[in-house]
């Protein structure tokens, strides 16, 4: 099955007092363009996301946006026992310098002591970063599956639209080749009348390159060649669509082919049904053209 370039999908989680979401978006581009935006502090998960969806996506500019924020505290609280070692320090030497200078101090107390600033402070988080990248690796699987689910099924829209292009291009292909058949009587006739009229004034001319000319339009009038190349072109559409994957590009080197062809049945026409239905020819190459651009 083909599929969309353009996709979304999102996701997100938590781990030990973290949460995170996940955004991971595209649209057409000409080859394989990934703008991360992640935080640079989780070590090697960029390295390690390109690699995973490189892995997954051909074509698109491809955007992935990771919001991370650390949930807030539960509100316990820890003695900072770093800062009540200089307390006690601290308090040890003013009693002692009081005792020297004769100065009676009222015992300290635990509970003066939880009351001064810094003693208390909330309690920390264990914060494993990396166990925070491993499981943000976990998620993205499932994430790049979603996104491909909502490619695939564009994918099977635009296959369904260029079937029915390929179908019309196909029935106007079969109408050009009966108005060239209709009209083969007449373009022979075209020819010997033109042939006669070459040869009553063709005194003292090259004999070949009389020849030559007159093969020459004799070729210029034949749409055959094109027409067996538009259906050969349909086939090798159709062939692509049914093979899946990454064809984005081959189906647009085709429908350059596909063009040219009209173009030059267009050119070739010499008469006013053939033009208009060489011009109905490159409307729908077109569409289907405007199509292919979407496609992986």
């Amino acid at each position: 099955m083909i599929r969309s370039m353009t996709g979304f999908a999102s996701s997100s989680g938590t781990l030990e007092g973290w949460s995170w979401s996940w955004e991971l978006r595209a649209v057409n581009g000409k080859g394989l363009d990934l703008r991360l935006r992640v935080p640079d502090w989780v070590d090697g998960l960029e390295v390690a996301l390109r690699k995973q969806i490189s892995a997954q996506v051909a074509r698109g500019n491809i955007t992935c946006n990771l919001r991370i924020s650390s949930a807030e505290s539960d509100g316990s609280l820890q003695v900072n026992a770093a800062h009540v070692d200089t307390l006690l320090t601290a308090l040890h030497e003013i009693e002692a310098r009081a005792m020297d200078a004769g100065v009676s101090l009222a015992p300290s107390r635990a509970s003066d002591i939880l009351t001064m600033r810094g003693v208390l402070e909330q309690a920390e988080q264990a914060q494993d970063i990396d166990a925070l990248r491993d499981a943000l690796l976990s998620e993205m699987p499932a994430l790049l599956s979603d996104f491909n689910a909502m490619r695939a099924q564009e994918g099977a829209a635009l296959a369904t639209v260029m079937q029915e292009q390929l179908f019309k291009v196909e029935t106007l292909a079969a109408q050009a080749a009966s108005l060239a058949e209709a009209r083969r009587e007449d373009t022979a006739t075209n020819l010997r009348r033109n042939l006669a009229r070459v040869l009553d004034n063709s005194e003292g001319a090259d004999a070949d390159r009389v020849a030559q000319e007159l093969a020459l339009i004799a070729v210029k009038a034949d749409v055959t060649e094109e027409i067996d190349r538009l259906a050969a072109h349909v086939a090798a559409a159709r062939a692509l669509i049914g093979q899946g994957g990454p064809v984005g590009r081959k189906l647009d080197f085709l429908m350059q082919e596909f063009n040219r062809e009209a173009n030059t049945l267009c050119s070739k026409a010499q008469s006013t049904e053939l033009t208009t239905v060489g011009l109905a020819l490159k409307a729908v190459i077109d569409q289907m053209r405007e199509q292919v651009q979407n496609v992986e």
